[in-house]
């Protein structure tokens, strides 16, 4: 377990060091620091992920990864973890959370085959919504 732990301290820094560059602009090294963050995490589920007696920490390092994947644009990659970690048995407030991820990564792309032209305020508004 130390080598998950590791790596997740590693990568929630990474992601803390992100959120401080963008704040001040860099937003160059702040999508760097936030793909090196998402790797680990990602890593760090790997390591967990057939442990279905782990949770909640398996399907916490999940929804981490899954909300790193999401800030570095790689929505494949997000549904992947989010499906890994409700195949499990996430704790019921995790579980919504990841299906909210879901639903965030999906919703657009959704309403635009319906031929639903949508823009992030009026999605932002419907996901306020429903919290």
């Amino acid at each position: 377990m130390s080598q998950i732990k590791e790596k997740h301290t590693t990568a929630m820094d990474l992601a803390e060091a992100a959120f401080v560059a963008k704040l001040r602009g860099d937003l160059e090294q702040a999508s760097l620091l936030t793909k090196q963050a998402f790797d680990l995490e990602q890593e760090a589920a790997a390591l967990i992920a057939h442990q279905l007696d782990a949770e909640p920490t398996r399907s916490v390092l999940h929804r981490s990864a899954a909300t790193l994947a999401i800030e570095c644009g790689d929505f494949k990659a997000a549904e992947r973890l989010i499906a890994t970690a409700l195949s499990g048995n996430p704790p019921e407030e995790i579980a919504s959370e990841l299906k909210d991820l879901f639903i965030q990564i999906n919703l657009r792309p959704y309403l635009e085959r319906l031929g639903i032209d949508i823009d992030n305020e009026q999605i932002n508004a419907l996901m306020l919504k429903s919290k």
